[in-house]
Parts: structure tokens; sequence; C-alpha cells
């Protein structure tokens, strides 16, 4: 059976907001960014705690006396396996989004996301129950997988289909600046998690108290959400029976592919500063350069601040001088801050030595704020949910996937793997910038 709509008008998008396009952000643009932000802010918290306690779990959940190396390898390959399976989740939830509703799945993200966290933290370890402790953790990470992969895409066309035209980069910057501050919340639960425990008590139950507290943080995310309304450009869709009757992806796979081929790119930038930089960054200098847990997670803390920042930054430039010029300009500073960044690093450097490094690196990572605003303009309303879903997940699959793993096996030839590695990707997001002419679908 065949989509009521094939290839959707350009105009829906703009009969639901061009009467509103030139108007600023009222209260309840606002309160819409500030909810899905926060939501957002939640959820990606649930995600992400568990790779700031790898060594904790890799020391619990997997057989004693193993090699460091291989432990290491191992929990960031369990890691990785929540990024390989967001595709099933993004694609299932982005389908019914655009067939149903985008607050339906907005809201459905959050609840699949807090019970798998909430269950990570009263699961028994290697000593309780042997070989079935990796295994149970392997599953809590497949279904925090398939929820997170609905929830990004939903979130950046949530919001962006709720304000003004000539706001909508500042929106999915602030949105993308939620989803970041998650990470930041979850290096501060970790830092003050180790700061209030000694080895032994994380070993023996304070390593639990993060994934509870997520389990809690995401049934209040769920409950906030409930007080969002449907998207103006969906319900106009809606009122125009313009809403695909079946498989939005075939639409997009067959007349949209230069859409998915830019998203995919641009994902694979996203996800490697975000991975390298921010989230494996305090393992690598514990384990590389032998530097004190505690200044690495604060440091860390500190960049991700600068980097929630960083994406607000890049969402207001964009709406200024465009997505494309503030990638590219971001991308090159990228490039030049992180190397800055890394040649600070050395056995025993002190905290004052590269934590100014970091933190402009972190903000240099901002400009992926403006990414989202370059994937909402190559996909019509009516498939733009799983277009934007179907190429992120994919792409996070597999580069968000790999990266740790190819990061982890690098790093054994060479200290330098980290910035090699983004450095490359940087070009990649310059070249995509370039590369790109214009938006296929300027109507959002």
């Amino acid at each position: 059976m065949h989509s009521q709509v094939e290839s959707p008008p350009v105009s829906i998008d703009d009969r639901a907001s061009s009467h509103a396009a030139g108007r600023p952000l009222g209260a309840r643009d606002y309160r819409t960014l500030a909810l899905a932000a926060l939501g957002g802010t939640l959820e990606f918290y649930d995600f992400v705690i568990f790779v700031f306690f790898t060594s904790v779990i890799g020391s619990l959940f997997f057989p004693p006396g193993i090699p460091d190396w291989l432990r290491q390898f191992q929990t960031f390959g369990i890691f990785a396996v929540g990024y390989f399976v967001r595709p099933v989740g993004g694609i299932v939830m982005a389908h019914f989004g655009d067939l149903l509703g985008r607050k339906k799945m907005f809201t459905l993200s959050v609840l699949l996301m807090s019970l798998p966290t909430l269950l990570i933290g009263v699961l028994p370890t290697f000593a309780q129950i042997g070989f079935a402790a990796p295994l149970l953790l392997l599953l809590m990470r497949v279904l925090q997988g398939a929820a997170v992969g609905g929830e990004v895409p939903g979130a950046w066309v949530f919001v962006s289909e709720h304000v003004p035209r000539r706001h909508v980069g500042l929106a999915c910057g602030t949105l993308t600046g939620g989803l970041t501050a998650g990470i930041l919340l979850g290096s501060l639960v970790a830092t003050a998690t180790n700061a209030a425990f000694d080895r032994t008590d994380i070993l023996a139950f304070a390593w639990r108290l993060p994934f509870i507290a997520g389990g809690i943080f995401g049934i209040v995310a769920m409950f906030l959400r409930r007080w969002l309304e449907e998207t103006p450009v969906f319900r106009e869709l809606q009122a125009r029976k313009a809403v695909a009757a079946s498989m939005p992806l075939r639409t997009v796979m067959r007349s949209h592919l230069r859409g998915v081929a830019l998203s995919m790119t641009l994902t694979w930038t996203l996800s490697a500063v975000i991975i390298v930089i921010v989230l494996m960054m305090p393992a690598l200098m514990q384990k590389n350069f032998h530097l004190p847990p505690a200044d690495t997670l604060a440091g860390s803390s500190v960049a991700t601040i600068a980097l929630t920042i960083g994406c607000v930054v890049a969402g207001l430039l964009s709406d200024r001088i465009g997505p494309r010029l503030v990638l590219a300009l971001g991308s090159a500073l990228l490039a030049v801050c992180f190397t800055w960044f890394y040649g600070r690093l050395h056995v025993g450097a002190p905290l004052q030595a590269w934590l100014g490094p970091y933190t402009v690196t972190g903000f240099a990572v901002g400009m992926i704020g403006a990414i989202p605003l370059m994937m909402v303009r190559a996909f019509p309303a009516a498939i733009r949910f799983t277009g934007i879903s179907f190429s992120y997940n994919i792409a996070y699959a597999i580069f968000g996937g790999l990266t740790p793993i190819l990061i982890s096996l690098a790093s054994v030839a060479t200290v330098m793997a980290p910035v090699i590695y983004v450095a490359a990707l940087c070009i990649v997001a310059i070249v995509a910038a370039v590369c790109q002419r214009g938006a296929t679908h300027r109507d959002r």
C-alpha cells in the first residue's frame, strides 16, 4: 500500500507557521523549550551515566583476573551496544510519530529509558550470579538504546515545529544543549559519588545510587512531558489529511536520499566529538596519563558546561548567519582546540595545566548545535521524524558504536588516537558544510 503522501508539498509547514514566522518567542515557546530540554537532560543522563562508571562496572560484571585492557574493551563494548540498537527503536518510534503524533512518542521514549536504568541499579554482579550478570547488563543497554533512538530526533522535530521559523536554530541548539546537560548531570553525579564514598564503598553499593536516581529522574521527565502540546505542524498535517497512511520510510528512501546522506555524515561528526571528547576522555586520561579520577571528572564537568553554552550559541548564530557557516568555522576551531588540549596532557599533569584548554575545547564542541537545523531542513514535515530518525540512528549505530572500540584499540598503538580521529571528522564536517549548497526544505 502506498502512503497518501508520496512527496509532501513544501508549503505544509508554511501554512502551519507563516502567520507566526516573524513573531518573537512567547511564553508558550519558552515553556515548550524548557520542558523539552529538561526532559532530554534527564533521559540523556540515564543513557550516559554508564560511561562514568565503566571501571567499576568492569570490575563487578566481568571475571576477575582478565587483563585490564580486555576488561575495558568489554565494558565499552556493552556501552556501544546501546548505540547499535538505536535504529530499531528510533525507526519504530519515528514511524508512529509521523503517523500518530510527535508528542505521544516524545513521552513514551522517557518511560522506556527510565525502567532499564532503574534495573541496572539493582542488578546482581558477577560474583553473585556469574556470567548471567554481564548478559543482564547487556539486555538493559539494549533497552536503553532502543529508547534513546527515538528521543533525540523526536526532540529536534518537536521543538522545531513549535517555534517561529526564524528561531528554529535557537530552539534546536537549546534542545541539544539540554541533551548535553544530561552528560553534565551524569558527570556531576559521578564526581559527587567519588567524593562522598571511598573505593570500597563504591564497589560495594554506591555505584548503584546514580542508576537508581536515573530511574526516578525518568519518571519525573515523563510526567513533565504530559504538559506539552502537539506541534502546530503535525496538527496542520492532520487537518489537511496529509499525514502518511503507512511506511513513511519508503518515501524517505525513494525521494530523500540526499537528505539521508547529509544527515548521516553530520551524525558521524556529532557522535565522534561527543563520545571521544566528553564521554571517553575521563577514562582515557585516567588510563593513558594516570590522572586522578576526581580531576578528570571535574574537568569533564567544566567542559560540558562550556559545551552546553556552545550549543545554544551555535543555534543562535545559525539563525543569523546560517548553520553551514557555523558548522564549518566551529569544526576548524574544534580541531585546533582539541589538539592544543591533548598536547597539555602528560603523566601527573595538574588540573590547572589542562582545564583551560579542555574548557575551550568543550565550547568548540558546541558547534554541533548547528547540526539539527541542517537535518530538520533536509526533510519535509510529513516524513521529517522518520527521515531524521533513520539517518541519525543508523549513523550513530555504526559510528557511535564503533568509536569507543576503535579508540580503545588504537590507543594501544598511539596515545594520539583520539586527536587523529576527531581531526579527521572535523575535516569531514567542513566538507559536508561546503558541499551542501542549500537546504532542501527551508520551511523549517
